[in-house]
Protein backbone atom coordinates (compact mmCIF):
# COMPACT_ATOMS: atom_id res chain seq x y z
CA UNK A 1 0.00 0.00 0.00
CA UNK A 2 1.50 3.37 -0.85
CA UNK A 3 1.97 6.10 1.75
CA UNK A 4 -1.01 8.04 0.19
CA UNK A 5 -3.50 5.24 0.07
CA UNK A 6 -2.11 4.31 3.73
CA UNK A 7 -2.94 7.91 5.30
CA UNK A 8 -6.57 7.97 3.40
CA UNK A 9 -7.30 4.56 5.11
CA UNK A 10 -6.28 6.58 8.32
CA UNK A 11 -8.49 9.60 7.62
CA UNK A 12 -11.92 7.79 6.53
CA UNK A 13 -10.89 5.29 10.48
CA UNK A 14 -10.89 9.28 11.70
CA UNK A 15 -14.24 9.36 10.39
CA UNK A 16 -15.90 6.13 11.34
CA UNK A 17 -15.07 6.90 14.71
CA UNK A 18 -16.43 10.44 14.64
CA UNK A 19 -19.52 9.07 13.18
CA UNK A 20 -19.46 6.28 16.19
CA UNK A 21 -19.57 9.10 18.84
CA UNK A 22 -22.40 11.26 17.21
CA UNK A 23 -19.90 13.74 15.73
CA UNK A 24 -21.16 14.55 12.22
CA UNK A 25 -17.67 15.32 9.88
CA UNK A 26 -19.98 17.14 7.06
CA UNK A 27 -22.59 19.37 8.60
CA UNK A 28 -24.75 21.25 6.37
CA UNK A 29 -23.67 24.99 7.49
CA UNK A 30 -21.53 26.91 9.97
CA UNK A 31 -22.58 30.46 11.19
CA UNK A 32 -19.35 32.13 10.16
CA UNK A 33 -18.88 35.63 11.99
CA UNK A 34 -15.21 37.19 11.00
CA UNK A 35 -12.81 36.46 8.33
CA UNK A 36 -9.40 36.88 8.74
CA UNK A 37 -8.15 40.37 6.84
CA UNK A 38 -11.29 41.59 8.93
CA UNK A 39 -9.85 40.54 12.22
CA UNK A 40 -6.21 41.33 11.60
CA UNK A 41 -7.44 44.58 10.22
CA UNK A 42 -9.41 45.49 13.40
CA UNK A 43 -6.87 44.30 16.08
CA UNK A 44 -4.03 46.03 14.11
CA UNK A 45 -3.12 47.88 17.22
CA UNK A 46 -3.21 45.16 20.09
CA UNK A 47 0.22 44.98 21.17
CA UNK A 48 1.87 41.48 21.88
CA UNK A 49 0.31 39.63 25.01
CA UNK A 50 -2.42 42.11 24.80
CA UNK A 51 -6.18 40.59 25.30
CA UNK A 52 -8.60 42.34 23.04
CA UNK A 53 -11.78 41.06 25.09
CA UNK A 54 -14.19 40.51 22.08
CA UNK A 55 -14.69 37.54 20.91
CA UNK A 56 -14.43 36.06 17.21
CA UNK A 57 -15.71 32.82 15.22
CA UNK A 58 -14.14 32.27 12.11
CA UNK A 59 -13.81 28.98 10.05
CA UNK A 60 -11.90 27.87 7.63
CA UNK A 61 -9.03 25.44 5.65
CA UNK A 62 -6.23 23.93 8.26
CA UNK A 63 -2.64 25.20 6.68
CA UNK A 64 -0.53 23.87 10.22
CA UNK A 65 -0.85 22.10 13.38
CA UNK A 66 1.69 22.05 15.93
CA UNK A 67 1.29 20.35 19.51
CA UNK A 68 2.69 21.13 22.44
CA UNK A 69 0.98 18.85 25.07
CA UNK A 70 -1.74 21.11 26.80
CA UNK A 71 -1.42 23.63 24.10
CA UNK A 72 -1.66 23.55 20.30
CA UNK A 73 -1.40 26.17 17.68
CA UNK A 74 -3.17 25.98 14.92
CA UNK A 75 -2.90 28.31 11.56
CA UNK A 76 -6.33 28.55 9.54
CA UNK A 77 -6.63 29.93 5.81
CA UNK A 78 -10.11 31.15 4.01
CA UNK A 79 -10.83 33.33 1.28
CA UNK A 80 -8.83 37.05 2.66
CA UNK A 81 -6.26 35.54 4.33
CA UNK A 82 -4.99 33.44 7.47
CA UNK A 83 -5.08 33.72 11.33
CA UNK A 84 -3.75 31.70 13.84
CA UNK A 85 -6.03 29.86 16.48
CA UNK A 86 -5.11 28.61 19.81
CA UNK A 87 -6.12 25.08 21.32
CA UNK A 88 -5.33 25.14 25.70
CA UNK A 89 -6.28 22.18 27.67
CA UNK A 90 -6.73 24.59 30.65
CA UNK A 91 -9.49 26.11 28.43
CA UNK A 92 -11.27 23.26 26.16
CA UNK A 93 -10.52 20.52 29.14
CA UNK A 94 -11.78 17.02 28.07
CA UNK A 95 -12.25 18.67 24.40
CA UNK A 96 -9.48 19.21 23.24
CA UNK A 97 -8.55 15.40 23.07
CA UNK A 98 -10.97 15.79 19.65
CA UNK A 99 -7.90 17.84 18.28
CA UNK A 100 -6.73 14.43 17.32
CA UNK A 101 -9.43 13.71 14.68
CA UNK A 102 -8.22 17.09 12.61
CA UNK A 103 -5.69 16.93 9.74
CA UNK A 104 -4.33 19.46 7.72
CA UNK A 105 -6.33 20.43 4.73
CA UNK A 106 -9.93 19.95 6.91
CA UNK A 107 -12.13 22.76 7.47
CA UNK A 108 -12.54 23.91 11.20
CA UNK A 109 -15.16 25.92 13.13
CA UNK A 110 -14.21 27.82 16.09
CA UNK A 111 -14.90 30.68 18.20
CA UNK A 112 -12.91 32.50 21.45
CA UNK A 113 -11.27 35.54 22.48
CA UNK A 114 -9.15 37.76 20.17
CA UNK A 115 -5.15 38.07 21.27
CA UNK A 116 -1.83 38.82 20.09
CA UNK A 117 0.80 36.42 21.39
CA UNK A 118 4.35 37.38 22.81
CA UNK A 119 5.88 36.60 19.60
CA UNK A 120 3.41 39.40 17.80
CA UNK A 121 0.83 37.01 16.19
CA UNK A 122 -2.89 37.82 16.28
CA UNK A 123 -4.61 34.71 17.84
CA UNK A 124 -7.94 33.95 18.55
CA UNK A 125 -7.96 31.71 21.77
CA UNK A 126 -10.35 29.38 21.55
CA UNK A 127 -13.57 28.02 23.55
CA UNK A 128 -15.36 26.12 20.98
CA UNK A 129 -14.34 24.40 17.72
CA UNK A 130 -16.21 21.81 15.30
CA UNK A 131 -14.95 19.84 12.51
CA UNK A 132 -16.56 21.47 9.22
CA UNK A 133 -15.06 19.14 6.52
CA UNK A 134 -12.71 16.05 6.95
CA UNK A 135 -10.55 16.05 3.79
CA UNK A 136 -9.18 12.59 2.54
CA UNK A 137 -6.04 13.55 0.69
CA UNK A 138 -3.21 14.97 2.31
CA UNK A 139 -2.21 18.68 1.73
CA UNK A 140 0.35 19.36 -1.15
CA UNK A 141 4.06 19.33 0.51
CA UNK A 142 5.19 23.27 -1.28
CA UNK A 143 3.07 25.66 0.91
CA UNK A 144 5.03 28.15 -1.44
CA UNK A 145 3.30 27.01 -4.31
CA UNK A 146 3.03 23.75 -6.81
CA UNK A 147 6.09 23.74 -9.58
CA UNK A 148 5.16 21.22 -11.39
CA UNK A 149 2.40 22.90 -14.22
CA UNK A 150 0.99 20.23 -15.07
CA UNK A 151 -0.42 19.49 -11.85
CA UNK A 152 -0.60 23.78 -11.62
CA UNK A 153 -3.23 23.81 -14.72
CA UNK A 154 -4.35 20.20 -14.23
CA UNK A 155 -5.57 20.59 -10.44
CA UNK A 156 -5.85 24.30 -9.91
CA UNK A 157 -7.94 23.99 -7.11
CA UNK A 158 -4.68 23.02 -5.49
CA UNK A 159 -2.51 25.73 -7.25
CA UNK A 160 -5.11 28.18 -5.84
CA UNK A 161 -4.40 26.39 -1.77
CA UNK A 162 -1.15 26.21 -1.61
CA UNK A 163 -0.25 29.90 -3.35
CA UNK A 164 -2.07 33.50 -2.87
CA UNK A 165 -0.28 35.17 -5.81
CA UNK A 166 -2.22 32.47 -7.89
CA UNK A 167 -5.51 33.78 -6.11
CA UNK A 168 -4.70 36.95 -6.93
CA UNK A 169 -4.81 36.58 -10.28
CA UNK A 170 -8.09 35.53 -10.93
CA UNK A 171 -9.37 38.37 -8.52
CA UNK A 172 -7.56 40.58 -10.97
CA UNK A 173 -9.37 39.12 -14.25
CA UNK A 174 -12.62 39.20 -12.52
CA UNK A 175 -12.37 42.70 -11.79
CA UNK A 176 -10.76 43.46 -15.46
CA UNK A 177 -13.99 41.49 -16.88
CA UNK A 178 -16.52 43.49 -14.51
CA UNK A 179 -14.39 46.91 -15.92
CA UNK A 180 -15.16 46.07 -19.25
CA UNK A 181 -18.27 46.17 -19.12
CA UNK A 182 -18.71 49.06 -16.79
CA UNK A 183 -16.99 50.89 -19.64
CA UNK A 184 -19.30 49.63 -22.34
CA UNK A 185 -22.61 49.65 -19.69
CA UNK A 186 -21.54 53.85 -19.66
CA UNK A 187 -20.99 53.77 -23.16
CA UNK A 188 -24.22 52.76 -24.08
CA UNK A 189 -24.21 49.38 -24.47
CA UNK A 190 -26.55 46.88 -24.30
CA UNK A 191 -25.74 43.71 -22.98
CA UNK A 192 -27.01 40.52 -24.62
CA UNK A 193 -26.66 36.58 -25.07
CA UNK A 194 -25.61 34.72 -28.14
CA UNK A 195 -26.43 31.25 -28.87
CA UNK A 196 -23.02 29.21 -28.15
CA UNK A 197 -24.58 25.91 -30.35
CA UNK A 198 -24.94 27.05 -33.36
CA UNK A 199 -26.35 25.03 -36.66
CA UNK A 200 -23.81 27.31 -38.89
CA UNK A 201 -20.71 28.24 -37.53
CA UNK A 202 -19.08 32.06 -38.79
CA UNK A 203 -17.77 35.06 -37.26
CA UNK A 204 -14.09 34.23 -38.07
CA UNK A 205 -11.72 31.86 -40.28
CA UNK A 206 -11.21 29.07 -37.77
CA UNK A 207 -11.88 25.05 -37.58
CA UNK A 208 -15.11 24.33 -35.04
CA UNK A 209 -15.80 21.92 -32.83
CA UNK A 210 -18.83 19.48 -33.97
CA UNK A 211 -21.64 18.13 -31.86
CA UNK A 212 -25.45 16.86 -32.47
CA UNK A 213 -28.77 17.13 -31.37
CA UNK A 214 -29.90 13.83 -30.60
CA UNK A 215 -33.41 14.52 -30.01
CA UNK A 216 -33.23 16.05 -33.55
CA UNK A 217 -30.70 14.17 -35.21
CA UNK A 218 -28.68 17.28 -36.32
CA UNK A 219 -25.43 18.64 -36.20
CA UNK A 220 -24.64 21.50 -34.41
CA UNK A 221 -21.54 23.26 -34.16
CA UNK A 222 -19.83 24.90 -30.96
CA UNK A 223 -19.84 28.97 -31.71
CA UNK A 224 -16.02 30.29 -33.15
CA UNK A 225 -17.37 34.14 -32.79
CA UNK A 226 -20.85 35.83 -31.65
CA UNK A 227 -20.51 37.89 -34.58
CA UNK A 228 -23.14 36.93 -37.17
CA UNK A 229 -25.51 36.69 -33.87
CA UNK A 230 -24.27 40.57 -32.69
CA UNK A 231 -25.02 41.82 -36.40
CA UNK A 232 -29.05 40.07 -36.02
CA UNK A 233 -29.61 42.00 -33.18
CA UNK A 234 -28.23 44.98 -34.85
CA UNK A 235 -30.40 44.63 -37.92
CA UNK A 236 -33.29 44.22 -34.95
CA UNK A 237 -32.94 47.01 -34.13
CA UNK A 238 -30.32 47.64 -31.68
CA UNK A 239 -27.94 50.18 -32.21
CA UNK A 240 -24.83 49.22 -29.59
CA UNK A 241 -24.64 45.47 -28.45
CA UNK A 242 -22.14 43.64 -27.07
CA UNK A 243 -21.11 40.15 -25.58
CA UNK A 244 -18.92 38.47 -23.25
CA UNK A 245 -18.74 34.77 -23.92
CA UNK A 246 -16.76 31.79 -24.92
CA UNK A 247 -15.67 31.08 -28.04
CA UNK A 248 -14.56 27.46 -29.47
CA UNK A 249 -11.48 26.87 -32.02
CA UNK A 250 -10.26 23.51 -32.79
CA UNK A 251 -6.43 24.77 -33.37
CA UNK A 252 -3.45 24.27 -32.03
CA UNK A 253 -2.33 25.24 -28.17
CA UNK A 254 0.17 27.28 -27.23
CA UNK A 255 1.25 30.30 -24.82
CA UNK A 256 -1.24 32.37 -26.21
CA UNK A 257 -4.42 30.24 -27.81
CA UNK A 258 -6.44 27.74 -26.27
CA UNK A 259 -9.22 25.77 -27.76
CA UNK A 260 -12.08 27.04 -25.34
CA UNK A 261 -11.47 31.17 -24.87
CA UNK A 262 -13.31 34.56 -23.73
CA UNK A 263 -14.01 37.49 -25.83
CA UNK A 264 -15.56 40.52 -25.65
CA UNK A 265 -17.58 41.77 -28.75
CA UNK A 266 -19.47 44.78 -29.46
CA UNK A 267 -21.26 46.63 -32.82
CA UNK A 268 -21.88 50.01 -33.16
CA UNK A 269 -24.35 51.20 -35.36
CA UNK A 270 -23.53 54.04 -37.72
CA UNK A 271 -20.05 54.01 -36.94
CA UNK A 272 -16.96 52.74 -38.85
CA UNK A 273 -13.44 50.69 -38.09
CA UNK A 274 -12.06 54.66 -37.00
CA UNK A 275 -14.59 55.12 -34.37
CA UNK A 276 -14.11 51.37 -33.19
CA UNK A 277 -9.93 52.01 -32.70
CA UNK A 278 -10.86 55.06 -30.45
CA UNK A 279 -13.08 53.01 -28.73
CA UNK A 280 -10.75 50.03 -28.18
CA UNK A 281 -7.54 52.45 -26.58
CA UNK A 282 -10.79 54.06 -24.21
CA UNK A 283 -11.49 50.55 -23.26
CA UNK A 284 -7.91 49.47 -22.46
CA UNK A 285 -7.14 52.73 -20.69
CA UNK A 286 -9.98 52.41 -18.73
CA UNK A 287 -9.57 49.06 -18.04
CA UNK A 288 -6.21 49.68 -16.92
CA UNK A 289 -7.27 52.71 -14.94
CA UNK A 290 -9.84 51.39 -12.83
CA UNK A 291 -8.26 47.88 -11.71
CA UNK A 292 -4.61 48.53 -11.57
CA UNK A 293 -4.45 52.95 -10.78
CA UNK A 294 -2.13 53.04 -13.62
CA UNK A 295 -1.54 52.94 -17.76
CA UNK A 296 2.13 52.45 -18.13
CA UNK A 297 2.34 48.26 -17.18
CA UNK A 298 5.21 46.22 -16.55
CA UNK A 299 5.22 42.98 -18.42
CA UNK A 300 8.63 41.12 -18.54
CA UNK A 301 11.44 44.14 -19.41
CA UNK A 302 8.69 46.39 -21.38
CA UNK A 303 6.50 48.96 -19.61
CA UNK A 304 3.51 49.06 -21.63
CA UNK A 305 1.90 52.92 -22.72
CA UNK A 306 -1.95 51.79 -22.75
CA UNK A 307 -2.36 55.65 -22.78
CA UNK A 308 -4.45 56.97 -25.96
CA UNK A 309 -3.64 57.39 -28.63
CA UNK A 310 -1.92 54.62 -29.93
CA UNK A 311 0.12 53.73 -32.95
CA UNK A 312 -1.68 53.53 -35.96
CA UNK A 313 0.01 51.99 -38.81
CA UNK A 314 -0.72 49.99 -42.05
CA UNK A 315 -0.26 46.82 -42.99
CA UNK A 316 2.21 47.29 -45.71
CA UNK A 317 3.59 50.58 -44.19
CA UNK A 318 4.04 48.37 -41.15
CA UNK A 319 6.53 45.15 -43.29
CA UNK A 320 8.58 47.93 -44.71
CA UNK A 321 9.09 49.77 -41.35
CA UNK A 322 10.29 46.71 -39.20
CA UNK A 323 12.05 44.39 -41.93
CA UNK A 324 12.42 47.32 -45.01
CA UNK A 325 10.70 45.33 -47.68
CA UNK A 326 8.39 47.26 -49.82
CA UNK A 327 5.43 44.83 -50.61
CA UNK A 328 3.73 47.92 -52.37
CA UNK A 329 6.31 48.58 -55.17
CA UNK A 330 6.87 44.42 -55.94
CA UNK A 331 5.23 42.29 -58.43
CA UNK A 332 4.08 39.13 -57.09
CA UNK A 333 7.15 36.88 -58.32
CA UNK A 334 8.87 39.49 -56.12
CA UNK A 335 6.86 38.83 -53.00
CA UNK A 336 7.00 34.87 -53.94
CA UNK A 337 10.89 35.37 -54.22
CA UNK A 338 11.12 37.14 -50.62
CA UNK A 339 8.77 34.20 -48.96
CA UNK A 340 11.56 31.96 -49.82
CA UNK A 341 14.14 34.19 -49.00
CA UNK A 342 12.43 34.93 -45.73
CA UNK A 343 11.62 31.17 -44.78
CA UNK A 344 8.11 32.39 -44.55
CA UNK A 345 5.40 29.90 -44.91
CA UNK A 346 2.71 29.40 -46.91
CA UNK A 347 -0.35 26.90 -47.57
CA UNK A 348 -2.60 27.06 -49.98
CA UNK A 349 -2.68 28.39 -53.41
CA UNK A 350 -1.09 31.55 -53.96
CA UNK A 351 -2.78 35.01 -53.62
CA UNK A 352 -1.07 38.33 -52.93
CA UNK A 353 -3.05 39.43 -50.06
CA UNK A 354 -3.09 36.63 -48.48
CA UNK A 355 1.14 36.01 -49.26
CA UNK A 356 1.68 39.88 -47.57
CA UNK A 357 -0.80 38.58 -44.41
CA UNK A 358 1.92 35.63 -44.23
CA UNK A 359 4.86 38.09 -44.44
CA UNK A 360 3.64 40.31 -41.65
CA UNK A 361 2.29 37.32 -39.52
CA UNK A 362 5.48 35.96 -39.45
CA UNK A 363 8.36 38.90 -39.79
CA UNK A 364 6.38 41.96 -38.10
CA UNK A 365 3.83 40.85 -35.60
CA UNK A 366 6.48 39.56 -32.99
CA UNK A 367 7.72 42.99 -33.07
CA UNK A 368 5.00 45.25 -31.80
CA UNK A 369 5.37 45.68 -28.77
CA UNK A 370 3.85 49.04 -27.89
CA UNK A 371 0.05 48.92 -28.44
CA UNK A 372 -0.35 49.53 -31.89
CA UNK A 373 -3.55 49.53 -34.76
CA UNK A 374 -2.61 47.46 -37.67
CA UNK A 375 -4.88 48.99 -40.34
CA UNK A 376 -5.77 48.01 -43.55
CA UNK A 377 -5.45 44.51 -44.41
CA UNK A 378 -5.60 42.72 -47.80
CA UNK A 379 -9.59 41.89 -48.91
CA UNK A 380 -8.67 38.22 -48.54
CA UNK A 381 -8.43 38.47 -45.17
CA UNK A 382 -11.87 37.89 -44.58
CA UNK A 383 -15.81 38.03 -45.91
CA UNK A 384 -17.09 40.57 -43.63
CA UNK A 385 -15.99 43.60 -43.77
CA UNK A 386 -16.43 46.76 -46.11
CA UNK A 387 -13.63 48.12 -48.70
CA UNK A 388 -11.44 50.88 -48.14
CA UNK A 389 -13.07 53.75 -49.66
CA UNK A 390 -11.15 54.27 -52.92
CA UNK A 391 -9.41 51.01 -52.55
CA UNK A 392 -9.96 48.21 -53.86
CA UNK A 393 -7.20 45.93 -52.20
CA UNK A 394 -7.41 46.23 -48.86
CA UNK A 395 -10.86 46.53 -46.26
CA UNK A 396 -11.38 48.88 -43.56
CA UNK A 397 -10.38 46.16 -40.84
CA UNK A 398 -7.86 46.92 -37.76
CA UNK A 399 -5.75 44.42 -35.39
CA UNK A 400 -4.69 45.39 -31.95
CA UNK A 401 -1.10 44.44 -31.18
CA UNK A 402 0.73 44.31 -27.83
CA UNK A 403 3.68 42.63 -26.56
CA UNK A 404 3.67 40.59 -30.10
CA UNK A 405 0.22 39.58 -30.00
CA UNK A 406 -2.94 40.33 -31.56
CA UNK A 407 -5.21 41.03 -28.70
CA UNK A 408 -8.45 41.71 -30.63
CA UNK A 409 -10.00 42.41 -34.06
CA UNK A 410 -12.43 45.12 -35.95
CA UNK A 411 -14.27 45.88 -38.85
CA UNK A 412 -16.32 48.61 -40.74
CA UNK A 413 -18.84 45.85 -41.20
CA UNK A 414 -20.27 44.73 -44.54
CA UNK A 415 -23.84 45.47 -44.46
CA UNK A 416 -24.51 44.86 -48.72
CA UNK A 417 -26.67 41.69 -48.89
CA UNK A 418 -25.70 41.07 -52.55
CA UNK A 419 -22.18 41.40 -52.32
CA UNK A 420 -21.85 39.45 -48.58
CA UNK A 421 -23.79 36.68 -50.02
CA UNK A 422 -21.70 36.27 -53.04
CA UNK A 423 -18.73 36.46 -50.60
CA UNK A 424 -20.30 33.45 -48.68
CA UNK A 425 -20.30 31.69 -51.46
CA UNK A 426 -16.61 31.96 -52.32
CA UNK A 427 -15.93 30.67 -48.91
CA UNK A 428 -18.41 27.79 -49.56
CA UNK A 429 -16.36 26.86 -52.17
CA UNK A 430 -13.49 27.11 -50.16
CA UNK A 431 -14.59 24.98 -47.96
CA UNK A 432 -15.97 22.20 -50.24
CA UNK A 433 -12.37 22.45 -51.43
CA UNK A 434 -11.03 21.20 -48.36
CA UNK A 435 -10.72 24.36 -46.72
CA UNK A 436 -11.86 23.78 -43.15
CA UNK A 437 -11.65 27.13 -41.81
CA UNK A 438 -13.97 28.74 -44.60
CA UNK A 439 -16.99 30.85 -43.75
CA UNK A 440 -19.96 28.56 -44.37
CA UNK A 441 -23.19 29.82 -46.41
CA UNK A 442 -25.00 31.43 -43.72
CA UNK A 443 -28.30 31.96 -45.63
CA UNK A 444 -30.23 33.41 -42.58
CA UNK A 445 -27.66 35.89 -41.96
CA UNK A 446 -28.35 36.92 -45.45
CA UNK A 447 -31.61 36.72 -44.97
CA UNK A 448 -31.43 39.40 -41.82
CA UNK A 449 -28.90 41.79 -44.13
CA UNK A 450 -31.78 41.79 -46.71
CA UNK A 451 -34.26 43.30 -44.52
CA UNK A 452 -31.74 46.31 -43.83
CA UNK A 453 -28.72 46.62 -41.85
CA UNK A 454 -27.43 50.01 -40.98
CA UNK A 455 -23.37 50.95 -41.14
CA UNK A 456 -21.41 49.53 -38.59
CA UNK A 457 -18.20 48.85 -36.96
CA UNK A 458 -17.68 45.68 -34.52
CA UNK A 459 -14.93 45.31 -32.61
CA UNK A 460 -13.52 41.92 -30.46
CA UNK A 461 -11.22 42.12 -27.73
CA UNK A 462 -9.39 38.87 -26.19
CA UNK A 463 -10.07 38.60 -22.62
CA UNK A 464 -7.58 36.25 -21.82
CA UNK A 465 -4.67 38.07 -23.52
CA UNK A 466 -6.08 40.99 -21.80
CA UNK A 467 -5.44 39.18 -18.82
CA UNK A 468 -2.20 38.31 -19.27
CA UNK A 469 -0.95 41.87 -20.14
CA UNK A 470 -2.57 43.86 -16.91
CA UNK A 471 -1.36 40.44 -14.58
CA UNK A 472 2.07 39.72 -15.98
CA UNK A 473 1.03 35.96 -16.75
CA UNK A 474 3.36 34.19 -19.12
CA UNK A 475 0.93 31.77 -20.51
CA UNK A 476 -2.96 32.14 -21.23
CA UNK A 477 -3.17 28.87 -19.25
CA UNK A 478 -2.30 30.95 -16.54
CA UNK A 479 -4.96 33.04 -16.73
CA UNK A 480 -8.15 30.72 -17.35
CA UNK A 481 -8.75 28.59 -14.41
CA UNK A 482 -8.99 25.24 -15.74
CA UNK A 483 -7.72 25.26 -19.05
CA UNK A 484 -8.29 22.66 -21.53
CA UNK A 485 -5.38 19.99 -20.77
CA UNK A 486 -4.33 16.38 -22.42
CA UNK A 487 -6.06 13.09 -20.57
CA UNK A 488 -3.77 12.37 -17.84
CA UNK A 489 -2.13 9.27 -18.65
CA UNK A 490 -2.80 6.10 -16.17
Amino acid sequence: MDPEEQLINERKAKIATLKEKGIEPYPYRYDKKHNASELQSKYLGLKPEEKSGKKAKTAGRIMSMRSMGAITFMHIQDNTGRIQLYFSKDILKEKMDSLKYFDMGDFIGAKGKVFRTKRGELSIEVKEFEMLSKALRPMPEKFHGIADPEIKYRKRYLDLLTDPEVKKVFVLRSKIISAVREFLDTKGFIEVEIPLLQPVYGGANAKPFKTKINAWDMDMFLSISPELYLKRCIAGGFESVYTICKNFRNEGVDRTHNPEFTMMECYWAYRDYNDMMVLAEELYEFVCKKVLGITDIKYKDHTLNFRKPWQRISMIDAIKKYTNIDIRNMKDKEIQMTMLDYKVKYEGPYSRGRAIEAIFDQLVSGKLIQPTFITDHPKESTCLCKAKQGDAEHIERFEPFAMGWEIGNAYSELNDPVLQKKLFEEQAALGRGGNEEAHQMDDDFVVAMEHGMPPMGGLGLGIDRMAMLLTGAESIRDVILFPTMRPEKK
